[in-house]
């Protein structure tokens, strides 16, 4: 459930006093470990923090406006999340935070970046916060650029020996290697 507020107090006001809590819980944690270059925000409907455009001008290649995402907290309906983009994937810092999660005794609700939880007691907040200073904005940005170069190496690839065709603008090739055409709505 995205919330319409424009600030972290904004958000923040508009929680119930035992999720305020929770989330101001954890928010004290990230920002007690994030390095300088990070901003905190709200961005997607939800508290963001993220490397802005002054660091890193290019922004989100899902929308090159917003500054590119690390982490957020949210209050969804039936449960709180904490989304945490450097352990996106199976990379080295990935493996380390559910390896230390597991070894704190807590029972890990995790999807590929977003861990759920109830209660702030079911978090391991010295994993998350050894998570969040693992990773200056500069390294982020690092791990981030090597991520797009090789998904965009895997996506522009044919079969080995085999040159990839040349398609046309707005035009892409299915797994089954149908090409799809995406049609621009003239009300855009």
């Amino acid at each position: 459930m995205q919330s319409k507020a424009t600030t972290v107090a904004q958000y923040l006001s508009g929680l119930p006093a035992d999720r305020r809590a929770a989330i101001e819980t954890v928010r004290n944690v990230i920002l007690a470990n994030l390095d300088n270059d990070y901003e905190e925000g709200i961005q997607y409907g939800m508290i963001g923090y993220y490397v802005p455009h002054r660091i890193f001008p290019a922004g989100y290649h899902c929308d090159p406006r917003q500054p590119l995402p690390f982490a957020a907290l949210a209050s969804q309906k039936n449960y709180m999340s904490l989304y945490l983009m450097c352990v996106y994937g199976d990379g080295p810092l990935a493996v380390w935070f559910r390896e230390a999660w597991a070894k704190a005794g807590k029972k890990l609700d995790m999807g590929k970046s977003c861990v759920r939880f109830k209660r702030v007691e079911e978090l391991a907040l010295d994993v998350v916060s050894e998570a969040i200073r693992r990773v200056p904005a500069n390294k982020y940005i690092e791990h981030y650029e090597a991520a797009r170069r090789a998904m965009n190496a895997r996506t522009t690839k044919g079969p080995p020996g085999k040159k990839s065709p040349k398609r046309a603008a707005g035009e892409s090739t299915s797994a089954a290697g149908r090409k799809n055409v995406q049609i621009k709505s003239s009300r855009s």
